[in-house]
């Protein structure tokens, strides 16, 4: 069941990045933006506001740390996931295009582009999307450890909702989500190999909990 829900997410991963990717490739950034951010709502301005930060470093640290309650492969699985991908993330970020701009810096090319009141704008920085980046390794993350087909769409609808937050509120263009969800779910699949299949995995200490162990 495991291998079945990695591969549902998978496929919920290519039907939204795929298209994605080719509208990318294929559309002017700034016009590309403007069609993906045209259709504002009061409800979704007010969803996309706070749902967003699901996508927040801190979300993911804290659901990682109370899956030590249950064992170590588990923390490892989200944690280690959110980690590594974040690194990525802000190596690029920093380090590979540091010089990448946000739509916020665009907007007299962008007509018509509403933002969300209330929320604080981000200039720099902009590729790839760091949370759409947790978001996606968070999910699947998530989807490995329920093993289950139905959680593991639900997962991929909601990273792919997360990184859609981050265009609907002019935080990233479109490549950037694009980028942050192919990083965020290459790693944790990464990580699902290396603690599932790879020798690592049959070290019996990793199905333990540190707490439990130490009330024994």
């Amino acid at each position: 069941m495991r291998e079945q829900a990695v591969r549902t997410f998978l496929i919920g991963y290519a039907v939204v990045i795929v298209p994605a990717f080719i509208a990318v490739l294929l559309t002017d950034r700034f016009e590309l933006h403007s069609a993906v951010n045209w259709h504002h709502t009061a409800p979704l301005d007010l969803l996309f506001k706070y749902g967003t930060h699901l996508g927040d470093g801190w979300v993911p640290t804290i659901l990682a740390l109370l899956l030590l309650w249950t064992n170590w492969r588990a923390f490892l699985m989200v944690g280690a996931s959110v980690a590594l991908s974040a690194i990525v993330a802000q190596l690029l970020k920093h380090g590979v295009f540091p010089d990448m701009d946000r739509p916020s810096l665009f907007l007299d090319q962008m007509p018509g582009v509403h933002l969300v009141t209330g929320v604080e704008m981000h200039h720099h920085n902009s590729f790839p999307s760091g949370h759409t980046t947790a978001a996606y390794s968070m999910c699947l993350a998530y989807a490995v450890l329920i093993a289950q087909r139905v959680p593991a769409v639900l997962l991929a609808f909601l990273a792919a909702g997360l990184g859609l937050s981050r265009v609907y509120l002019s935080q990233h263009f479109t490549e950037d989500v694009v980028a942050g969800a192919s990083i965020g779910t290459l790693t944790a699949y990464l990580v699902y190999r290396w603690l599932y299949f790879s020798p690592f995995a049959s070290r019996n200490w990793l199905d333990r909990s540190p707490f439990r162990r130490q009330n024994q």
